[in-house]
């Protein structure tokens, strides 16, 4: 085939500055035929998950990346060529792309020898169709062929060291190797060019373990856990770089308040009786505080544009409510909440909710907030000292409510306590602009009739 028959569609620009994407799972295969605007993957970026359509038809020739790598903005995706093209070259899956390291080229000598239980994701080198691969420089000599070991009564002794390093290519025969303490330079290979497969090491450990050889010495101690290791990656990396952003650049200071929910949470059930099918919960009475509140004290709707060395104050509420999802914590963005009903608010978090947690969200969702609420008492904490999101100034979090002894006309009473914290960047505002503003949710919290007048 050539070069002028192949159509390659690299990674496009998924937008809002994002750069990479992890490939989460591919929709097709080497061989499949494929149509234009078809869905081929799907990505995970910074801010969510994205279905990627290709822009050709014809046939898959090749998958640029597997599952789980990342891929630049612009570097190749997936090859396609003329659908059942006279003279194309035979479809090769993802493990025949050019690989990043060549330990992955020599891990397939070790499936092409029949090693048994790779790790997943792998096959066994034996289905039909499967070609092997020489790496760049041609084709190198076989080794000889290991001496056979002579079986003996007993145990047999350890194969002497050999003065080369042994090749042993699966991470998981190194992990067994290094679970047991075993030595893989006493190891013989038995695999292709001297490769040490998986059954090597197992027997060299079941040699290891009889009872002859075991009597001689002392117990070995158990063997250690090793660590995991989870890759920051994707939503997570993401997450972790707009937080630490946020604490190295932000000077914050967190107050908090004990607030007395009863009569909210009285509210709340008559909206639920009365009018079901508005949906009003707790969350969209806490949305419509926060709205009032920021009207009250605009100091705490800005971001510090720290370049210019300005204060930015928004004349619009963009209320991001933080959501925990399968995916991590991410924060939609509610837009223009300032001009929405509690109603309306409701209908808003209800479905952006939704898309969060069937990682549906699309980047935009995500972006632009001017104020946050986070009401992490879902997870059943009293208080907490929250994060501010970057670039934002300011965050209201709200604890779990409980029943709890408090002071009402004299006499000490059941009622449902939670607590608000406040934290807030100390260079948008004073402590006095920042308590005005915490006391006034606060009384709301404690009398949300005025909050009601227009659902």
């Amino acid at each position: 085939m050539t070069a002028a028959t192949r159509q390659v569609f690299r990674l496009p620009d998924l937008g809002e500055g994002l750069t990479e994407a992890e490939i989460v799972e591919w929709k097709v295969a080497a061989g499949d035929t494929v149509e234009v605007d078809q869905v081929v993957v799907e990505v995970e970026t910074a801010k969510a998950a994205v279905e990627v359509p290709v822009p050709f038809a014809g046939t898959v020739l090749r998958l640029a990346a597997e599952a789980g790598a990342i891929l630049a903005v612009g570097e190749p995706l997936i090859e396609v060529g003329p659908a059942g093209g006279a003279g194309t070259e035979p479809a090769a899956d993802v493990r025949a792309v050019p690989d990043a390291h060549p330990d992955a080229a020599r891990y397939r000598e070790e499936e092409q020898a029949g090693s048994g239980n790779v790790l997943i994701g792998y096959g066994t080198g034996h289905g039909p169709g499967r070609r092997g691969r020489r790496r760049a420089g041609g084709p190198k000599a076989p080794a000889a062929a290991p001496a056979p070991v002579t079986p003996a009564p007993v145990a047999p002794a350890p194969a002497p060291r050999r003065a080369d390093a042994p090749r042993v290519i699966s991470p998981l025969v190194r992990r067994i190797a290094r679970e047991h303490g075993l030595d893989l330079g006493a190891v013989a290979p038995t695999g292709p060019r001297g490769v040490i497969l998986r059954r090597d090491v197992e027997e060299a450990i079941a040699a290891a373990g009889t009872p002859a050889e075991t009597a001689a010495e002392a117990p070995a101690p158990a063997a250690r856990p090793m660590p995991e290791r989870i890759p920051l990656r994707g939503l997570r990396r993401a997450v972790a770089d707009k937080l630490t952003r946020s604490r190295t650049e932000i000077p914050d200071a967190t107050t908090w308040v004990d607030a007395d929910a009863t009569a909210l949470v009285e509210a709340k059930d008559a909206l639920r009786r009365s009018r079901p099918e508005l949906g009003i919960g707790l969350l969209a009475l806490l949305a419509r505080i926060c709205v009032a509140a920021l009207r009250e004290f605009p100091e705490l709707n800005s971001s510090v544009d720290a370049d210019r060395q300005e204060i930015v104050r928004y004349g619009h509420v963009n209320l991001g409510f933080a959501a925990q999802t399968d995916r991590g914590l991410v924060v939609p963005v509610v837009r223009d909440a300032h001009l929405m009903t509690t109603a309306q608010l409701a209908a808003e978090l209800a479905r952006l909710t939704g898309l969060a947690r069937s990682g549906g969200l699309p980047p935009e969702s995500l972006t632009g907030g001017t104020f946050t609420l986070n009401n992490y008492g879902v997870f059943g904490v009293d208080g907490s000292t929250p994060i501010i999101n970057h670039p934002e100034a300011a965050l209201l979090g709200v604890g779990r409510i409980i029943d709890r002894p408090w002071v009402v006309d004299g006499a000490v009473v059941p009622r449902k306590m939670t607590q608000l914290s406040l934290t807030f960047d100390h260079r948008v505002c004073d402590g006095g602009a920042a308590g005005g503003f915490l006391r006034f949710a606060a009384d709301c919290v404690e009398n949300p009739a005025v909050l009601l007048t227009n659902l």
